[in-house]
C-alpha cells in the first residue's frame, strides 16, 4: 500500500499501481466525472497515470487553466479525426488549444465553406459517442520520423526535427487517428460534452509569409451545454461591438486594399474624435508643464545607430535605400519612435540642473513594419499618432516625475472611462537573452530595483513580465484587452538608464560636474487609433457626449419650422456644440431612426408649438424622451455635461 496525501492535507491508503481516475472515484463520484487531469507531486499528469509511491494527488477539473488546456487541446484533436475522416488528401500542421477555445490547421485543397463546418461537428459528435480510449506512447526520434513520413504528414516530420535532441517524442492514439503531441489530454473522447466550430481563416505555416497558406478551424468547448451557450452568447455581443465592424458602419475609418494593409483612412467622424482626444491630451500636458515639439518624420540611419534602434529595432522599420550600405551612402528610415529626436532640443544648449525637469511632448506620427498577420483594424496598424513625451530628469526627481506620468495616464483613462479596464505589467529584461538589451546586469538590477520601488510606493498592483522590458530599460506596461480577449499595450511608461549617455546629454550638477540625467519616455493616452478602437468596443460606437462627432441633431416636423431649427443649429454652434441641421423631405420617424442608428446622443425635434414657445422637444440616446426644453436651459445643459467630461 502507498499513502496519497490529498489537496485539503488529509491522506488515504491504496494500493501500488493504482490510477488517478481510481483514486478520484475513491473520493467522489462527482469528482471523477468532473476530473480532467491530476498534479501528483506537483507534476501535471493524465488520469490513467498510475501511482507507484507515497505522493501528493490534486484532481483538477475544468476549472483549472490547466484542465481548460487539455480538454480544449483534446477537441482540437477530435476536430482533426472528424476532418481526416470527411476528406481526402489532407495533411496536418499544428492544433493547440488557446485562451478561450483551440484551432487546427489543415493543408487542404480548397476551403472550409460554414456548410463544411456544420459537417465537420457532426461526425465529432460521432467520435464523441464512440468513447474512444485516449493512449499515449513515445517513439525514438528515427522510428517518429519514419511513423509520421508512412502517414504522409510532412508537416509533424518539420516539427520532430525542430525538436531538442534529447526530447522525448510522444503521440496520442484515439481509434485510428494518430497526432504528434506531447498532451496531456483527456483520457476518452467521451469526455467532450459540449463545443461549437466558430469560423476559419487562412493561417501561413509557423506564421511566416513565405510559407504556404493553410486552412484554419476556430472551435471551442465546455464541460456543458450551459456554459457553452453563454460563451457563444458573450461573443455574439463582442462581434457586435467589433470596432473593425461598427468604426464602417458608423463611418468613422475605412481601409482600401492598394493602399495598403494597416493604412486606415480616418473619414470625417473618426478624424473629428481623434482631433478632439489630441487637443484634450495636449491642452492637459501644458497645464502639466510639458514643452511641445514638433520633429522629423524620418532621419538618417546615423541617428538610429546612436540610440542602437538600428541594431535592436530595425525590422521594424521602414526603410528607404539599402540598409546594407547605410555605412557608405545615405539611408533614411522613417521613425518608429520619437525619442532620438525629441533628444535633439535638449542638446541645443548647455543644461543645468536647475533646469531640469524638462518635460518634451509631442503629438506624434509614427511608422512601424507590422507583419500582415499582427495587424487588425485600427489596434495594430503601420502608421499611427502617438502622445509621445520624454522627461529629463535628475535622479532624486525621478520618482516624482514617474509617478506624475502615472497620474497623468490614469486622468486620461478615468476621463475616457477605460480605467476599470486595464491592469498593469511591470516589464523587465531576460537576463537569459542579455544581447536583446543595452547595458550592464548590474545596471539593468539597479534601475530595475529603483522602478520596482516606485511601483511599490505607489501602491499600484502589477504583474511582472521577464522579456518585456525595452532595449534601454525597464518600463510599466498598461494593458487592455479587446473585446475578442486579445491582450495589447495602451500605455507605457519608461525609465532609460542608457540613451543620455549615447546621446552625450549631460547637465551640470550643484558640485559642477557634468552627470548623465535619466530620461522617463511616456505617452498619456498612447495610440490614439488603438484609443479609438477600444472607444468604439467599450461604448459600442454610442460615445459619450462629449466624444461624439455629432452631438445634436436638429430636425423640423416640417418645412415649416426649417428656419427655427437651423437657428437653433446656429446657437448651440456658437457654444462650441457639435450640431447639425437635418431637415431632409423624409418623414419625422425616418430621421429619427436614422439618428438613433448613428448613436446620436441629443435629438431635436421643433413643430409649431415648440416654434411658438421657443422650446425643442428633446430626445436622448440615454433618457429616452425628455419632453420640451427651452433652447437656453438646452444649450446649458448639454455645455456642462460637454465641459465636465460626463461619461
Amino acid at each position: 500500500m502507498i499513502d496519497v496525501t490529498l489537496k485539503d492535507g488529509s491522506k488515504i491508503q491504496v494500493e501500488k499501481g493504482t490510477s488517478v481516475i481510481e483514486v478520484a472515484k475513491m473520493i467522489s463520484h462527482g469528482l471523477a466525472r468532473n476530473a480532467v487531469l491530476a498534479e501528483v507531486d506537483g507534476v501535471v499528469t493524465e488520469l490513467g497515470t498510475t501511482l507507484d509511491k507515497d505522493c501528493t494527488l490534486n484532481i483538477l477539473t475544468f476549472d483549472s487553466e490547466e484542465g481548460k488546456k487539455a480538454y480544449r487541446h483534446t477537441t482540437s484533436h477530435i476536430l482533426a479525426q472528424a476532418v481526416m475522416r470527411l476528406y481526402k488528401d489532407v495533411r496536418l500542421a499544428i492544433g493547440p488549444a488557446t485562451e478561450n477555445g483551440f484551432y487546427y490547421d489543415f493543408d487542404i485543397d480548397g476551403t472550409f465553406t460554414s456548410e463544411d463546418l456544420v459537417k465537420i461537428e457532426e461526425e465529432m459528435k460521432k467520435i464523441v459517442s464512440e468513447k474512444l480510449p485516449i493512449e499515449r506512447f513515445v517513439l525514438p526520434r528515427d522510428k517518429a520520423i519514419e511513423y509520421m513520413n508512412e502517414l504522409g504528414e510532412t508537416y509533424k516530420v518539420e516539427l520532430i526535427n525542430d525538436l531538442p535532441e534529447d526530447a522525448e517524442i510522444s503521440f496520442y492514439r484515439q481509434g485510428e487517428f494518430v497526432d504528434l503531441c506531447s498532451g496531456p489530454h483527456l483520457d476518452n473522447t467521451g469526455r467532450v460534452k459540449a463545443f461549437k466550430l466558430i469560423q476559419t481563416a487562412g493561417a501561413y505555416w509557423r506564421g511566416d509569409e513565405k510559407n504556404k497558406m493553410l486552412k484554419r478551424i476556430y472551435g471551442t468547448s465546455f464541460p456543458d451545454k450551459k456554459l457553452l451557450k453563454e460563451y457563444l452568447e458573450k461573443l455574439e455581443e463582442a462581434r457586435k461591438r467589433d470596432h473593425n465592424r461598427l468604426g464602417r458602419e458608423l463611418e468613422l475609418f475605412t481601409t482600401v486594399d492598394y493602399i495598403g494593409q494597416g493604412l486606415p483612412i480616418m473619414l470625417p467622424k473618426g478624424a473629428k474624435i481623434l482631433q478632439i482626444l489630441q487637443r484634450f491630451v495636449e491642452d492637459e500636458e501644458e497645464k502639466r508643464g510639458y514643452q511641445i515639439t514638433k520633429t522629423p518624420f524620418m532621419a538618417k540611419s546615423d541617428l538610429y545607430k546612436i540610440s542602437q534602434h538600428w541594431y535592436h529595432y530595425r525590422d521594424g522599420m521602414f526603410i528607404i535605400g539599402d540598409p546594407e550600405k547605410a555605412d557608405e551612402e545615405e539611408v533614411l528610415a522613417l521613425r518608429p519612435m520619437t525619442c532620438p529626436f525629441q533628444f535633439q532640443a535638449y542638446l541645443t544648449k548647455t543644461r543645468s540642473y536647475r533646469d531640469l525637469p524638462i518635460r518634451y511632448a509631442e503629438t506624434s506620427t509614427l511608422f512601424r513594419n507590422e507583419s500582415s498577420g499582427e495587424m487588425h483594424g485600427l489596434i495594430r496598424v503601420r502608421q499611427f499618432t502617438i502622445s509621445e513625451g520624454h522627461l529629463i530628469v535628475t535622479p532624486s526627481q525621478l520618482e516624482e516625475e514617474f509617478r506624475d506620468c502615472l497620474d497623468l495616464a490614469t486622468f486620461m483613462l478615468k476621463t475616457l472611462g477605460l480605467h476599470e479596464d486595464v491592469f498593469f505589467r511591470f516589464s523587465k529584461w531576460d537576463p537569459e537573452n542579455k544581447e536583446k538589451y543595452i547595458g550592464s546586469p548590474e545596471e539593468w538590477e539597479n534601475v530595475q530595483s529603483a522602478m520596482k520601488t516606485i511601483l511599490d510606493n505607489s501602491g499600484l498592483e502589477y504583474t511582472e513580465g521577464v522579456g518585456e522590458a525595452a532595449f534601454y530599460g525597464p518600463k510599466l506596461d498598461i494593458q487592455i484587452r479587446n473585446v475578442h480577449g486579445k491582450e495589447d499595450t495602451l500605455i507605457t511608461i519608461q525609465i532609460d538608464f542608457q540613451l543620455a549617455e549615447r546621446f552625450g546629454m549631460v547637465y551640470v550638477d550643484r558640485d559642477g560636474t557634468k552627470k548623465h540625467p535619466y530620461i522617463i519616455h511616456r505617452t498619456s493616452i498612447g495610440c490614439y487609433e488603438r484609443t479609438l478602437a477600444l472607444l468604439i468596443e467599450k461604448y459600442a460606437g454610442a460615445f459619450p457626449t462629449w466624444l461624439a462627432p455629432v452631438q445634436v441633431r436638429v430636425m423640423p416636423i416640417v418645412e415649416k419650422q426649417a428656419d427655427y431649427c437651423a437657428e437653433v443649429v446656429r446657437k448651440l454652434k456658437a457654444l462650441g456644440v457639435r450640431a447639425e441641421l437635418d431637415d431632409r423631405n423624409e418623414k419625422i420617424g425616418y430621421r429619427i431612426r436614422e439618428a438613433q442608428v448613428e448613436k446620436i446622443p441629443y435629438m431635436l425635434v421643433a413643430g409649431d408649438r415648440e416654434l411658438e414657445e421657443g422650446k425643442v422637444s428633446v430626445r436622448s440616446r440615454k433618457q429616452g424622451e425628455m419632453g420640451s426644453i427651452a433652447v437656453d436651459e438646452f444649450c446649458r445643459m448639454i455645455k456642462e455635461e460637454i465641459d465636465e467630461k460626463r461619461i
